[in-house]
Formats: structure tokens, C-alpha cells, sequence
């Protein structure tokens, strides 16, 4: 079997749920994960997930070590990558990485990535994406949206990344914050090529956990 190499940028939007429900199915999923998270990503998690208040953390270690344990069904199969480390495998297209997920995807990291400006190595895994023509998900969360924020999703969609903002539908019925999330993680997964059920499809009366 082959395992597919996927590659999950964290930056430093709202929404560090979002990353850790992608890296728990990821690796359900069998996926070798490339983990990179940035500086002002760690702070979110520290904040949003680890709940250790709104000062950043010192080390971004001592927050990504944690949040790997929380979510990863099998740790083994996650490498956690340094945010400037331009020598790791997934900054090169060689590396035969199947796709990117940038989770959540901040409107700094959005407008680099558009302008082809990298600076680390999150936006540099995106470049590659784009110029190897694999899928590049780019989970956007911001509200509202500027003229520049609309324009650099113009921009990167016209250059093959998909802009998947973190806006959940209702017509599956959650019940709870964890379901809103899954419904969004659902079609990430969908759009890079990871089987899930996560969520109810439309036209299914029912997702598979409530059937069993």
C-alpha cells in the first residue's frame, strides 16, 4: 500500500481546531504528515486548545509536542518540521508530497503565498504545490473580508490552490461544535484525496457513526 505524504501548515489564524481535527483523521487515515506550524500558529494553539492564555508561549515546542499527543491517532507517523527549516523534504518538489493543507490559513499567509514571496517554510511547501500542480487546500479564516483579502484568493485560486474557507453548512444537523468543525475537515480531506466520514453527505440520511 502506498502511503500518501501530506504536508499540514498551521498558521497564526483563529481556528487551531481545525488543524488539530485534520491531523487526527490525517493519520487515521494512514497519512505520513509533514507538521510545520508557525510562531504566531503556536500562540493560537496555546491560546485556542491548550487554553494557557493569551500570552504566546516562549518555546513553540513545549505547545506543538502536546497538541501532537492530543490529536495524532498514530504519533509515529507525524514529523514535526522546523517553521524555517528550507532543507526538509517537503520544500522540494522531488519529494513526491501528494498534497498541502494549510489549516488554519492566515490572511498574511494567504496574501505570501499569492505573491509568491516565501519567507518559510509553510509558504515555500505552498509554492511547490503550486508549480507541481498538486492540491494546495488553503482553509482560510477571516470575517469579514477586505478587497485585498478577496483579490489574494483570486490571485491563488487562479494559480490551482483551492480556497476553503472555515465556514461550516447546517443542512447535517450538528449538534456540537466538534460536528461544525468535522464538516469543514471533511471536505479538506475530500479535496486532497483522503477517504473520511466525517460528516453527513447530502442525500445521506444518516453519517455512519449514528447507523452503527
Amino acid at each position: 500500500m502506498v502511503v500518501m505524504r501530506i504536508f499540514l501548515g498551521v498558521s497564526g489564524a483563529s481556528g487551531a481546531v481545525y488543524a488539530g481535527h485534520a491531523l487526527r483523521n490525517l493519520t487515521a487515515a494512514g497519512c505520513d504528515v509533514g507538521l510545520c506550524v508557525s510562531q504566531a500558529g503556536a500562540h493560537v494553539i496555546s491560546h485556542e486548545i491548550l487554553e494557557q492564555g493569551p500570552r504566546p508561549p516562549a518555546d513553540p515546542a513545549v505547545v506543538i509536542e502536546p497538541f501532537v499527543e492530543r490529536y495524532a491517532q498514530s504519533p509515529g507517523t507525524v514529523s514535526v518540521l522546523g517553521l524555517n527549516d528550507l532543507a526538509a523534504p517537503f520544500a522540494s518538489g522531488s519529494s513526491g508530497a501528494a498534497a498541502a493543507l494549510i489549516a488554519p490559513c492566515s490572511s498574511s499567509t494567504l496574501g505570501t503565498i499569492a505573491h509568491g514571496t516565501a519567507r518559510n517554510l509553510i509558504h515555500r511547501c505552498a509554492d511547490v504545490m503550486l508549480k507541481e500542480r498538486r492540491p494546495l487546500v488553503l482553509l482560510t479564516r477571516e470575517s469579514p473580508l477586505s478587497l485585498i483579502h478577496i483579490e489574494n484568493m483570486a490571485a491563488v485560486s487562479r494559480a490551482g490552490a483551492i480556497v476553503l474557507p472555515g465556514a461550516p453548512g447546517f443542512y447535517g444537523m450538528p449538534r456540537s461544535i466538534e460536528d461544525l468543525v468535522d464538516h469543514i475537515v471533511a471536505r479538506a480531506l475530500d479535496l486532497i484525496g483522503v477517504e473520511n466520514h466525517l460528516s453527513v453527505r447530502w442525500g445521506e440520511a444518516e453519517s455512519p457513526a449514528e447507523s452503527a
